[in-house]
């Protein structure tokens, strides 16, 4: 009997020990705006994959490699800091692309559990995205979809870098893409 509590005491610590050492959990975010007007005219602002200007976090645009895919734009953004990144696929047709943050700037430097740790100036980690556009008769929708993770990728993160940080922070830039966006378009 003792070696049967023994086995049960030793097999709950594991499961317990286990269920809380799991590291970050890779989140999601979608936003989708209506726009009033022909989904051409939407596709036209943002189908050159180095012109973000409309985009309000962003100063200015440095790309190389056109609408192809591994073509890369520099965001240098209006706040300061740079974002880096990567086109990973492009259809004309389908009004879409899809794009993979490569390299980020520091934003700041905090101290956590001891160390000094960096805080990315969008505070995720593994950042891809894709953005589409359909025509819905003469008005469009337009979809932005990210995937990634939080900044800190070890258990028990700071503020800073935590999932709801992350996902604060995305959610800010998309609404905030796509409401500058239908301004642009409806103009």
């Amino acid at each position: 009997m003792k070696k049967v509590t023994l086995v049960a005491s030793v097999a709950l610590f594991l499961f317990t020990a286990i269920a809380n050492a799991h590291g970050p959990v890779r989140q999601k975010a979608e936003e989708q705006i209506t726009i009033n007007a022909p989904a051409e005219k939407v596709w036209a602002l943002i189908k050159d994959y180095g012109d973000m200007s409309w985009l309000p976090a962003v100063a200015s645009t440095k790309a190389e490699g056109g609408n192809a895919k591994g073509a890369k734009r520099v965001l240098t953004l209006k706040e300061g800091g740079i974002i880096t990144e990567e086109l990973k696929k492009y259809d004309e047709t389908k009004m879409s692309y899809a794009y993979k943050i490569t390299e980020m700037s520091t934003a700041k430097t905090i101290t956590h559990a001891g160390a000094e740790e960096s805080v990315p100036v969008l505070p995720v980690d593994n950042y891809s995205a894709s953005i589409d556009v359909e025509a819905k008769g003469d008005t469009s929708v337009v979809s932005w979809t990210a995937g990634y993770y939080r900044a800190y990728t070890n258990n028990n993160p700071p503020v800073e870098m935590n999932e709801t940080t992350a996902n604060e922070a995305v959610t800010a830039v998309l609404k905030e893409g796509l409401a500058n966006l239908k301004a642009l378009a409806e103009k």
